[in-house]
């Protein structure tokens, strides 16, 4: 599989960082005594959470919406999410005067709906599943003259959350691993074009639901390919592999986890537990991965990251055991 046409380089991330810096601060990274005994390592947290809409997403959207034309941005922008993308398309809209709507599928997470409208974004209920909500999204773009943002075939988001990882080889640059959610594949790519080009036997491991393996399977074969979804985690609802993350991730990504969506329940108590901190299904991913590849881990210089915290309460209790 060769690299997308149109995908970003290192240089774009290096842009972007430019681009999104008087809007976000860097988040934090964080140790925990508790989480370094459970996996016998030096493990960092990176603490996505603390963005202002909850989860990573936002540097991408940002980034993408600051480099439309005035014409782009009176049109308006369009996009299809389960949540996070819709927030981070819906905050960056907000910011740069822009007129946004956000297709998502029916049951969407309320926490995020909400928070889209809140942030004075157009609603649209479409189908059972994100790709659902994508199709339709694609046919009201056509429809009205509106520019569609995919949540991963697009190269400004990429090097958007690529950000992240420009932060995290800054802090630790003699990192071993460093462990992410896939989903789309946005923040997987992103990494790796950082990561790589900083220091390329920095191991760089994606963790996907095994409910929703599509991103897993399409790397593996190397073609994109459809897989059965019925993940609760909705942020990692995926049911097809995206054209641009995949060809970029074929050459550069080491290690591709699944996991299953119990492991990732368990991951969320461990990070109420060792890290006094909130996450998402799909934020708790990548825990659930390094925890399932601990014994590689041993002795190592870990990096993880909680990549968002858009959770309900009644999920939250479900999570912990509650009831």
């Amino acid at each position: 599989m060769s690299i997308a046409i149109n995908a970003p380089e290192y240089s774009d991330v290096l842009a972007a960082r430019e681009t999104i810096r008087p809007y976000l601060q860097p988040t934090p990274l964080l140790s925990y005594p508790a989480l370094n005994a459970l996996l016998d390592a030096e493990v960092f947290i990176k603490r996505e959470d603390a963005q202002p809409t909850s989860a990573f997403k936002v540097r991408g959207g940002i980034n993408l919406v600051a480099n439309l034309t005035s014409e782009e941005r009176a049109t308006g922008v369009v996009c299809a999410s389960t949540g996070n993308h819709g927030q981070s398309i819906a905050y960056a809209s907000r910011l740069f005067g822009a007129r946004c709507i956000v297709c998502v599928p029916e049951g969407a997470n309320p926490v995020k709906v909400e928070a889209i409208r809140a942030l004075d974004a157009e609603v649209i209920f479409h189908g059972a599943a994100y790709d659902d909500a994508r199709l339709h999204a694609e046919e009201l773009a056509a429809e009205r003259g509106m520019r569609y943002v995919h949540a991963s075939n697009e190269p400004s988001l990429i090097a958007g959350v690529g950000t992240m990882a420009l932060e995290v080889m800054e802090a630790v640059p003699d990192l071993d691993d460093y462990f992410i959610q896939f989903g789309g594949g946005s923040m997987a790519a992103g990494a790796c074009i950082v990561i790589k080009a900083k220091r390329p036997e920095t191991r760089v491991v994606a963790v996907q639901s095994a409910q929703a393996p599509a991103g897993h399977e399409s790397w593996r074969a190397g073609e994109l390919l459809t897989a059965a979804m019925s993940t609760t985690a909705e942020g990692l609802a995926t049911a097809s592999g995206y054209e641009m993350p995949q060809a970029m991730l074929r050459e550069s990504l080491d290690d591709f986890i699944l996991v299953d969506d119990s492991e990732i329940e368990s991951a969320i108590a461990v990070y109420a537990e060792s890290c006094h901190a909130i996450a998402e299904h799909a934020g708790a991913a990548a825990l659930a991965g390094a925890i399932k590849d601990r014994e590689r881990l041993r002795g190592r210089k870990v990096v993880v990251v909680l990549s968002g915290a858009n959770i309900t309460v009644p999920r939250l209790r479900q999570a912990l055991g509650w009831g």
